[in-house]
């Protein structure tokens, strides 16, 4: 059911003498048994939490290579929201407390690819439904009854939306940027091309060669034609002694040398794989939504995000952005996501 654009400024507030409190840990969670019955036993969960005590509490995720630190702290660290989290910020730290944490089978502190007993091996199938029981844990574990609002882009805005498919009553509100109920089909067709590029290199024995790779395919995805036009102009230099070595090539090659410094090849095939098998029922959506699709967007289209707006049952608010970067608009966009997030 979608309803006209509103901003609701009804939220709960809580009568707060501003005090930045950051709390960074790892959480312990027994007994951790996966969607496809695989038990994974104890998993540790990699978390930061910013924000005063007992302020309304909002979850933040981002796509597959952002790490739990999303929030400007006052300590000196940037987070990747860093312009819109933080203290006197659209989400402002001195009101809100802002979770983060690293996502199962990735990169960072949360049981991944790179734990004792999976280096050098796969790691068991992830999905959405269990990043949101993960998120159940965490919250559990540090005493948090119900999320006051999930913010979610890209792959966080999967698991935005499975969280409030599978625990509507601990979450009050969503707002999920370039993400819907499944993913469309030339973008599985584009992951699934980047993971084989990242599987053909591991079993020669350079997994960081072919996810190098695989991120240069990335970026011309994520990115939009004009958006390229305008960094490298209409006729791209490309030397006459060594036709491949074009402006183009070396922005996209110096990404993915940038992007093997961070990422470990088995953790993204794990995360890339999990935004393919994603999918939810959108009538099992009952709490408000408000959704943000991008025109340009080449991964999920506007017209799949207004699929998931017609079909859920909640009341629905939907933004159309227009944007050169495409799927990364929401890395990008400062301005507009500043006043999305100020209503919230």
């Amino acid at each position: 059911m979608v309803e006209a654009l509103r901003v609701d400024r009804t939220g709960p507030r809580v009568a707060l003498v501003p005090h930045e409190v950051v709390s960074e840990g790892v959480c312990l969670i027994g007994d951790f048994v996966l969607e496809s019955g695989v038990r994974l036993g104890k998993v540790e969960v990699g978390y930061q939490l910013t924000g005063p005590k007992g302020a309304p509490a909002v979850a933040v995720l981002g796509g597959i290579s952002a790490s739990r630190f999303a929030a400007t702290t006052t300590a000196g660290s940037r987070g990747w929201w860093g312009d819109q989290i933080g203290p006197g910020r659209a989400l402002d730290t001195d009101k809100y407390r802002v979770l983060c944490w690293d996502f199962l089978g990735g990169n960072g502190q949360t049981t991944g690819a790179r734990s004792l007993g999976f280096a050098g091996r796969s790691f068991p199938d992830i999905t959405t439904v269990d990043q949101a029981h993960l998120l159940a844990a965490l919250l559990d574990h540090l005493g948090i009854g119900k999320l006051h609002a999930f913010i979610g882009a890209s792959y966080g805005g999967m698991v935005a939306l499975q969280f409030a498919a599978c625990l509507p009553e601990l979450v009050g509100r969503l707002v999920v940027i370039s993400a819907a109920h499944r993913s469309a089909p030339m973008a599985v067709a584009w992951r699934t091309l980047q993971r084989q590029l990242v599987e053909q290199s591991l079993v020669s024995g350079d997994g960081s060669a072919g996810l190098a790779l695989a991120r240069t395919l990335a970026m011309a995805t994520y990115r939009t034609p004009e958006e390229f036009s305008q960094r490298f102009g209409q006729a791209t230099e490309v030397p006459s002694n060594d036709p491949d070595r074009s402006s183009v090539w070396a922005y996209l090659s110096a990404r993915g040398a940038a992007y093997i410094e961070h990422m470990h090849p088995r953790a993204f095939l794990c995360l890339s794989r999990s935004i393919d098998l994603h999918q939810l029922q959108p009538k099992k959506i009952s709490v408000p939504l408000q959704l943000v699709a991008v025109n340009q967007d080449q991964l999920v289209p506007a017209a799949l995000i207004e699929e998931l707006a017609s079909a859920v049952v909640s009341p629905c608010q939907i933004q159309r952005l227009d944007s050169l970067y495409g799927h990364d608009a929401f890395l990008k966009e400062t301005g507009f996501f500043n006043a999305l997030f100020a209503a919230l």
